[in-house]
């Protein structure tokens, strides 16, 4: 099998491209770009050209922004298969946020120009670009939300139960409560930047989670103890004891 094949049969498991037909995949195949970046690795910068938008084919983004005094908001962490920065592609602007590698990844580009060529040629591409569109969309909404309306403890509760609900049915069985022990794979600055707030900040919502018998902390690992409580606690909008972040 050729590399082109390979790499065409591969696109038609991704939501972007997914239900293509083969010459549609074969025309967007031709115009796809390899690219190797080390952990830590910048993708690219806010303001920066935008040159195209990536599908991750190893390995895990994170987009983010950068406040002046230096404090970073991780906007969202995709994995492998999910595409990110069709906006700019699309419109022409400038990236709007950066990109880094989290760990050694491997990205397909697909050059702006040449990808809005192939969208000219088969128009039926454009309604799987706004699927994903969309999602991207609603998940920035929610974003907006926890950062407008929930204290860290609340924005802590709603990630562990995502990150629990977000487990495969193997990894499920494998937890020794069904899905109610979760690892954390991110570092607790980046934990801290994905849920707006600060390391020293996250470890007191995480000292009030396990003193309230929420959670219990072993290591990288976190028992979820009280699903029903702590869905409570992320759903409440309004507190008196709002956390600064």
């Amino acid at each position: 099998m050729s590399i082109e094949s390979a790499l065409r049969d591969w696109l038609q498991t991704t939501l972007m491209f997914r239900g293509l037909s083969l010459e549609q995949l074969g025309s967007v195949a031709q115009i796809a770009q390899l690219q190797r970046f080390q952990k830590g690795e910048i993708v690219f910068m806010q303001d920066s050209e935008a040159t195209g938008f990536f599908i991750i084919k190893m390995g895990r983004v994170k987009i983010f922004k950068t406040a002046p005094n230096g404090k970073e908001q991780i906007l969202r962490i995709f994995e492998p298969g999910e595409n990110f920065a069709e906006v700019p592609a699309l419109d022409g602007r400038r990236f709007p946020a950066s990109a880094s590698a989290l760990e050694p990844t491997e990205l397909i580009l697909f050059p702006r120009r040449s990808f809005l060529d192939v969208l000219h040629q088969y128009p039926d591409i454009a309604i799987n670009m706004l699927i994903s569109l969309s999602q991207h969309l609603r998940h920035l909404t929610d974003l907006v939300e926890d950062l407008s309306f929930k204290d860290v403890p609340q924005r802590l509760a709603s990630y562990l139960l995502k990150l629990s609900d977000s487990y495969s049915g193997i990894q499920r069985d494998r937890a020794n409560s069904g899905n109610n022990i979760v690892t954390l794979d991110l570092t607790k600055s980046q934990l801290a930047a994905t849920l707006g707030t600060i390391p020293a900040t996250l470890s007191r919502a995480f000292y009030r989670l396990t003193s309230e018998g929420l959670i219990a902390v072993h290591g990288a690992q976190i028992e979820l103890l009280d699903r029903d409580r702590l869905q409570s606690l992320s759903d409440m909008l309004e507190l008196s004891d709002r956390e600064s972040t």
